[in-house]
């Protein structure tokens, strides 16, 4: 039977009409949201900082900012040890100090005299900088600059004349060195310097004197998608403490308005962030791999041991956060032999636990499914896929996924990611191993966001079962299984 052209085109329309209306609806985004630059970071996990400094000569945590310019001599330095240290450590980048509290730059500033250009490495003619520069470019990291706010070298600190000054070098930092991807601003600001001979104290309303929604656009316009850290953002947010310590609750978002740099007496704030916050800032753990952030040489047998180090990792990567962690460079210019040691044993640990995830040997299922539909399917929660996601209705706001494995299998730890790009969502969340015939609790924890590594002792199991209460539509992205090195 010939068919009229008239009647395929009826059939056509209502097909098409037909699949539009069981087309399930994607999830709308909830609350605050991350911006593409704070996604990029928030894919990073570990990175080093640098403190290196005429203080790493005086023996000093913060110079007075007297210090002669001739102090600053490395007899070695090599930024290519740096960063060969930093890429075998598994880290994905560099934060250097450029201009700590003191005021010594460096790079050989036009705006002062106050630099490598007036020290006797190089002969004057150096800049740490562009070497470290030229040295990440080779390795593949990431660069990063700390420029501290407060100078307790320039004369004009307190006037209208420095942030001149301060937002010049700003400018420098971030048109002659490449990309960068983070800047770093210090709440130290203001107190007792040399400021230019003056030898006194200088008080500043570190909330208005930076002028910082001004500041700040200098960044924006030379290096958008490099994210700004400070107490208060405007992109990442301090954790709180130089521990290397983010607490069980920590979301992502903060209530706007509230915070700036420096500002004090909000740490647990800082560490929790905020269930109801409007804007998104989520944390930067950071710690010195030594009692001080520059190099002393009392501190060599000092070095935080790979046991610390292992715990500062699961309550930084593991707690929603990047952990940032200080190698300071010694008076030769390079990373210490122990500090090197400590670095290689905690890499040999991660490793070791994180190599071979179970998960992929499983399958997934759920207790709500969005609209039924498999592009929102629980088996998206393992299939590597940074983009997928498990999703579950919009009126479902405590639902489970079930792990489940061809055998029994021996885990101690579970990776757990939200699907962040719409927001943070869980609340609480339950791990349940199945065991003598029925279910039992095994850990449990608050938050997820981007990222949460939760612990416990050793199971053997044939299936995990995650409970997970949210705020709105659940959306899970990455769930992983692992069974890590347990510690002497």
């Amino acid at each position: 039977m010939k068919i009229s052209s008239s009647t395929l085109l009826a059939s056509l329309l209502v097909t098409i009409i037909f699949t539009g209306c069981t087309e399930v609806v994607p999830p709308a985004p909830f609350g605050a949201l991350p911006s593409d630059r704070q996604l990029q970071w928030h894919r990073m996990k570990y990175y080093a900082f640098i403190h290196f400094s005429p203080n790493t000569f005086t023996d000093k945590e913060w110079g007075f900012g007297d210090e002669p310019e001739s102090i600053f001599n490395p007899t070695e330095l090599d930024c290519r040890q740096w960063t060969r240290v930093v890429k075998e450590a598994g880290m994905e980048g560099i934060i250097i100090t450029a201009k700590h509290h003191d005021g010594f730059c460096l790079w050989p500033s036009a705006y002062t005299e106050h630099s490598v250009k007036n020290s006797l490495w190089r002969e004057g003619e150096g800049d740490l900088l562009k070497e470290l520069r030229e040295a990440c470019d080779e390795s593949g990291l990431k660069m990063g600059i700390y420029l501290s706010p407060w100078d307790r070298n320039h004369a004009a600190y307190g006037t209208d004349e420095y942030i001149t000054y301060y937002r010049s070098q700003l400018t420098e930092l971030t048109t002659l060195y490449g990309e960068i991807f983070e800047v770093w601003f210090d709440g130290a600001n203001g107190g007792d310097g040399y400021y230019g001979g003056a030898n006194e104290t200088r008080r500043i309303d570190n909330k208005t004197y930076y002028d910082w929604e001004n500041t700040i656009s200098i960044v924006r316009e030379h290096q958008p998608m490099a994210v700004i850290f400070s107490d208060g953002g405007p992109d990442i947010r301090w954790i709180g403490n130089e521990r290397g310590y983010a607490a069980e609750t920590n979301w992502c978002t903060i209530r706007g308005g509230i915070f700036y740099p420096g500002v004090g007496g909000v740490n647990k704030q800082l560490q929790e962030g905020h269930e109801d916050g409007d804007i998104w800032l989520p944390a930067e753990v950071n710690t010195s791999i030594r009692p001080g952030w520059f190099y002393h040489p009392n501190e060599d047998d000092k070095v935080k041991s790979v046991e610390q180090l292992i715990d500062n990792w699961y309550h930084s990567v593991g707690m929603n956060g990047n952990f940032l962690l200080n190698l300071p460079v010694d008076r030769r210019g390079l990373v210490h032999e122990n500090d090197i040691k400590a670095l290689q044993a905690l890499k040999e640990y991660i490793n070791a636990a994180f190599s071979v995830d179970y998960s992929r040997e499983a399958k997934a299922s759920a207790s709500n499914i969005r609209g039924n539909s498999k592009i929102y399917g629980a088996s998206n929660v393992i299939d590597d896929d940074p983009e997928s996601y498990w999703a579950t209705d919009d009126d479902v706001r405590d639902a489970s996924i079930t792990i489940s494995f061809q055998k029994p299998t021996r885990m101690n730890a579970i990776l757990l990611q939200e699907y962040i790009r719409l927001g943070q969502r869980v609340k609480s969340f339950k791990i349940e191993a199945f065991q003598d015939g029925g279910y039992k609790e095994i850990a449990d924890g608050i938050t997820i966001g981007n990222r949460r590594i939760v612990k416990f002792p050793l199971v053997e199991t044939t299936e995990l079962r995650i409970n997970i209460i949210g705020k709105a539509a659940l959306l899970i992205s990455n769930f992983e299984i692992y069974l890590a090195p347990e510690l002497n």
